[in-house]
């Protein structure tokens, strides 16, 4: 009987051995496949030049090979320097890289809700929070004061357009309660709500005509927690 128990134990504890290092392995082979992904559109990154026609035209390349891509995402000082793809879902891209093969990092992707020209007054773009720091894992960067205060903007290029984004609010919530901030429409009481609910806050002068984007992606401060960094967006190319 003993033996019989031991051996149990012993297949067990093998068992444990095996899944675990299947797991580690197939962590490794999920980021190798988001490096991969990522190293195949690097030729296509725009150079940040401020009217830079070929900056622009490096999108539209990008948009010939995958025609999903919006256009190039880069916060400085951070790992967040991707494209980013609108479909006509917001599924789609959780699990998918640009080719549409299955990806545990997914895509970075704007909501299917906002116009892909940023005309719309909150334009939402969500990226998963990968700990390797991949996709939008270093987003949590701007919880701390310091580098918050410190990285002021970021950019955006389009196919025809240069965008700065100028960041003024990060936060963290519940999508479920506090959905405002995933809503293209702003609310009359949007600023205030923000100014409220920030964690961290930069007064940029605000006004009803400008136009919001929202970087999204999960924290793990409570269950459903999400980190979101808010910009005020400018044209430089217009």
């Amino acid at each position: 009987m003993r033996k019989i128990i031991c051996g149990i134990l012993a297949f067990c504890f093998a068992a444990v051995i095996v899944y675990s290092g299947y797991r580690i392995w197939a962590i490794q082979a999920d980021y190798k496949k988001e490096a991969d992904m990522r190293g195949a559109v690097m030729e296509y990154r725009p150079e940040d030049q401020p009217g830079g026609e070929a900056a622009n035209q490096s999108i539209l390349h990008l948009q010939e090979k995958y025609p999903d891509v919006v256009g190039w995402l880069t916060v400085p000082n951070t790992n967040i320097d991707y494209p980013f793809a609108q479909s006509k879902d917001n599924d789609y891209y959780l699990r998918r890289d640009l080719n549409g093969s299955y990806a545990v990092a997914g895509t970075i992707f704007m909501d299917c809700r906002c116009e892909p020209d940023f005309t719309s007054k909150n334009t939402i773009i969500y990226g998963h929070h990968m700990k390797n720091g991949s996709m939008f894992g270093t987003l949590k960067s701007f919880n701390d004061k310091a580098f918050f205060d410190a990285n002021k903007y970021g950019t955006i290029h389009l196919p025809h357009d240069t965008l700065t984004l100028e960041f003024f609010a990060y936060i963290v919530i519940d999508p479920v309660k506090e959905n405002e901030i995933y809503n293209p429409v702003l609310s009359d009481t949007y600023f205030d709500y923000i100014k409220q609910k920030a964690r961290h806050y930069r007064d940029v002068g605000l006004t009803g005509e400008d136009r919001i984007v929202t970087l999204s992606t999960c924290a793990y401060e409570f269950d459903n927690a999400r980190m979101v960094l808010l910009a005020r967006v400018r044209v430089r190319n217009h």
